[in-house]
């Protein structure tokens, strides 16, 4: 520091301050939320420290410091969660009669209440769907009353409670021959599962949805909320997300066959949850993906909320985001193939 003067002392200060959060955030998976939820808040972060952090690198090159050695260090520590925010190799696509083209979608109730104007959100849900002709299809916060009716799939819906008419579904062009749902207590969230079977293979497919803050995403309206208040409201959710995520966890324990698990997690790849429901799990986009993988439309940063994982017996060959504006969320798709 003794080198450095005026400006250059203030960004080395910054930096300082955005590696060592970035340091803290590596240990975060491993913490609980209910143990300690307001540093577990700090997860949401990571994807903007990273790049802050690359900057300071690139700064301090430009300018010849040894100083870019912190956020270096820093970032090779955790090199896999900077590999896992932005895929730099093209997508894997591999064709293969084996293949099964997986589909995670957070539909939003099918813009019941109107959030996006002027559009036929499950006409054109339905078209979308008949182009693409995913072999499975997951929905979150799917809408019991909306009447889709896709031709040629098998299908299992269930409310996230006995009174609601929201919940999750499960569309399959493979015959359902088991299903079930895994009930969150005091929530509208809730798991489905199916198991399907093609030709002598049953597979597990599991649909989740965890807790949402319930924050409004838009940048005005964030700037209204106090910090405090924020950092509380989403600390609450996580430690509901864990929750979660045990009684989903009990469930899957028990599951004799193979599994994928699609669904939207409310929640970043850095996470506690992330890492406790993903455990042996392959990550589709991590292992076939590219770009950031942006599955939320939040318009600060590129958010990657939703995922599908599978069982480490798949191949997975392919993986695709899509920018299709029918709800707050992204459609997400994979292919992935039993040996």
């Amino acid at each position: 520091m003794k080198r450095l003067r005026g400006l250059d002392k203030l960004m080395f200060f910054i930096n300082s301050l955005a590696a060592t959060m970035l340091l803290l955030s590596y240990i975060l998976p491993y913490i609980p939320p209910k143990k300690f939820a307001f540093l577990s808040v700090l997860s949401l972060a990571v994807p903007i420290l990273i790049i802050i952090n690359i900057l300071f690198v690139i700064y301090w090159l430009l300018k010849v410091k040894r100083q870019l050695l912190l956020s270096l260090i820093v970032l090779i520590l955790g090199y896999s969660y900077v590999f896992s925010l932005y895929k730099f190799s093209s997508s894997k696509q591999v064709d293969s009669e084996k293949n099964i083209s997986v589909m995670s979608y957070n539909v939003r109730l099918f813009n019941l209440f109107n959030w996006i104007e002027d559009v036929d959100v499950k006409e054109e849900f339905v078209k979308f769907i008949s182009l693409e002709q995913p072999d499975v299809l997951s929905l979150q916060e799917h809408y019991l009353k909306s009447k889709i009716d896709l031709e040629g799939y098998y299908k299992f819906e269930a409310a996230s409670t006995e009174k609601a008419t929201t919940g999750q579904a499960i569309f399959s062009k493979f015959p359902i021959v088991n299903s079930g749902s895994i009930e969150f207590p005091e929530t509208s969230n809730n798991a489905i599962f199916v198991d399907i079977v093609k030709h002598n293979d049953t597979i597990r497919i599991y649909n989740l949805h965890l807790q949402s803050s319930g924050i409004n995403t838009d940048v005005e309206e964030l700037k209204k909320e106090s910090s405090q208040n924020l950092f509380k409201r989403v600390g609450n959710t996580f430690k509901t997300q864990q929750l979660q995520t045990e009684l989903f966890l009990k469930h899957k324990q028990k599951c004799p066959y193979k599994m994928i698990i699609c669904g939207d997690f409310n929640n970043t790849a850095y996470s506690y949850v992330y890492k406790e429901i993903k455990g042996e799990l392959v990550d589709a986009f991590e292992e076939a993906g590219n770009g950031f993988g942006k599955t939320f439309d939040f318009k600060l940063f590129p958010v990657r909320i939703d995922f599908i994982l599978a069982d480490e017996a798949f191949e997975i060959n392919g993986f695709k985001n899509y920018n299709k504006k029918l709800s707050d969320h992204f459609p997400i798709m994979s292919q992935v193939a039993l040996p």
